[in-house]
């Protein structure tokens, strides 16, 4: 590049240019171009801000805590714990209610176990045995109870066995109920309490209602009449699902409650209300799958007057409970009027195609909207040549 050529690269650095405007005398595309903005500005006016809110701010910074608390007390009498009254000290788990808590429903209960040798259950095919060779001692029975001692114990007139095993015993062995140990369960109440906080518009608000009367909880449950209400009937809860009661309590089952909170502070506090939501969180496996329900095991332990330590175990079926808070988001006023501004231009953009491409006269308006300037040829101007701008336009091509 020669030093002309470096010399007018320079300069067109500092140079600036300005579109050329052609007013094209049109009327269908000056109606499409018109019919374009007034589409763009409804939409605008109507549905971003007037329907979704789009001039106003939002806080993500919800700041949300949630309480819970269950109550309700039932009998029972079984063979392997006797008469027995349950309140919230026996199913419920963790007893410190927060925004995930277990409701037992159902049990299997294996009293007075205490570590010694037994055989293993045979229902667990890794324990099955023709001869000792087959317990190796110490390899534990991993989807067992115990660690093999190495014997192979075997009814009289058997020739298949189960190993013996070191483990808490007698093990389990007694299959899942037919029937829910704690089927009056869903008589049972559930207090759900929600605070939430926009810190940055100072708002504050709860799911209870404000008042004094301290009765108020110990008589009102949830509903339409009374939304205001936390006290949700755990039978209620699951049928809001679109489930059984008895059925889900057979073998437990994962239920979420999602609270929602859609407020437009430009409103009164009042219209700041929150929305429930109820599903079935494990209902993708049907009927009786192996995949369906919920369950765990838990122990409780004491000691004999000799010292010896014992257990009662047990297999809680029951219901868990994910309460969720959410919030409802609005894009700010700022974001919308750019992303308007965008849209105006996409009007002209698509006129413009029109005028150039797609209509009779399109050649004509091309010419006039695009202008070719070649180095040796005058730009007439009115009729006369521009001395000037040819001097200028020769120097740049030089």
């Amino acid at each position: 590049m020669g030093q002309a050529g470096c010399k007018g690269l320079y300069q067109s650095l500092f140079d600036y240019k300005t579109e050329k405007y052609v007013i094209a005398k049109n009327k269908k595309v000056g109606l499409l171009y018109r019919l374009l903005q007034v589409s763009i500005l409804t939409y605008l006016v109507v549905w971003v801000f007037l329907l979704k809110k789009g001039y106003q701010d939002t806080d993500t910074s919800l700041q949300s805590s949630i309480i819970t608390k269950v109550k309700g007390v039932t009998f029972t009498n079984t063979s392997e714990l006797g008469e027995r009254l349950w309140d919230v000290a026996d199913y419920v788990i963790p007893p410190q209610g927060e925004n995930v808590f277990f409701v037992i429903t159902n049990l299997i209960v294996t009293p007075n176990q205490r570590q010694e040798t037994c055989a293993e259950s045979d229902s667990i095919s890794d324990a099955l045995c023709y001869e000792d060779s087959d317990c190796p001692p110490g390899k534990p029975v991993m989807t067992g109870n115990g660690v093999r001692t190495g014997r192979c114990l075997r009814a009289e007139n058997l020739t298949r066995g189960t190993c013996e095993i070191f483990a808490w015993c007698p093990v389990e062995t007694k299959s899942r109920p037919e029937k829910p140990l704690l089927g009056k369960a869903e008589d049972f109440t559930i207090y759900i309490k929600n605070f939430i906080r926009f810190p940055k518009f100072n708002f504050f608000k709860t799911n209870v209602l404000d008042t004094k009367d301290l009765k108020y909880l110990k008589s009102c449950h949830f509903g339409p009449k009374d939304p205001y209400c936390p006290i949700f009937r755990l039978g209620s809860v699951v049928k809001w699902t679109g489930s059984n009661f008895q059925e889900i309590a057979l073998q437990g089952g994962v239920i979420g409650i999602q609270i929602e909170w859609d407020c437009d502070l430009d409103k009164a506090p009042s219209e700041c209300n929150p929305r429930y939501y109820f599903s079935r969180l494990d209902s993708r496996f049907p009927g009786n799958s192996v995949s369906s329900g919920y369950n765990f095991r838990f122990a409780k332990y004491y000691r004999d007057g000799a010292g010896v330590e014992f257990r009662t175990l047990m297999k809680a079926y029951g219901i868990r409970f994910d309460v969720m808070a959410g919030k409802f988001s609005i894009i700010p006023t700022v974001i919308n009027v750019g992303s308007g501004v965008a849209l105006m231009g996409v009007g002209s953009f698509l006129c413009d195609l029109v005028l150039i491409y797609l209509i009779k006269k399109s050649h004509f308006y091309r010419n006039k909207k695009f202008e070719e300037v070649r180095s040796g040829h005058p730009v007439v101007v009115n009729g006369k040549a521009n001395v000037e701008q040819l001097q200028n336009l020769q120097t740049v091509e030089a």
